[in-house]
């Protein structure tokens, strides 16, 4: 787990890198109850104006806050977290997709909250932008 002290604006969080299959996508319909077919029937995708099955917006998600979890060592420490759905994630079902999200410290306040900002991409391109949260630290919770 992180302290305050050990934060400072501009740093730079660990790199997340995903591979998302179409079993992951499988196995997260199951745990969300989301059975759509574009998230499993490539033909019912396509049949839609989709060029291949996409990615639960979601399970991004889920996948973009892991690098703040994993970074502050406790889910309980994130007061905020929300980003903008921009493109979907195609996911081939022979390479699957890669998601890589990065972050950065934008800003420390006195109270001990963090504030980062957040990148996810699939090869190259935003998947979700606007993505920010709000941490407090343990140092000061």
């Amino acid at each position: 787990m992180i302290g305050l002290a050990e934060v400072a604006v501009g740093d730079e969080l660990p790199v997340l890198t995903a591979l998302i299959t179409r079993e992951n996508l499988v196995r997260y319909a199951g745990a969300s109850g989301d059975f759509n077919p574009i998230h499993w029937n490539a033909a019912f995708a396509k049949s839609v104006g989709l060029p291949d099955v996409i990615a639960h917006g979601m399970y991004t998600l889920a996948l973009t806050g892991r690098v703040i979890t994993e970074w502050v060592g406790d889910a309980g420490a994130v007061l905020e977290f929300g980003a903008r759905f921009t493109r979907p994630v195609v996911v081939s079902d022979a390479d699957g997709a890669t998601l890589v999200v990065a972050g950065k410290v934008t800003s420390r306040a006195d109270n001990g909250h963090i504030g980062v900002d957040l990148s996810a991409t699939v090869d190259g391109q935003t998947v979700l932008a606007k993505a920010k949260a709000v941490l407090a630290v343990a140092a000061a919770r």
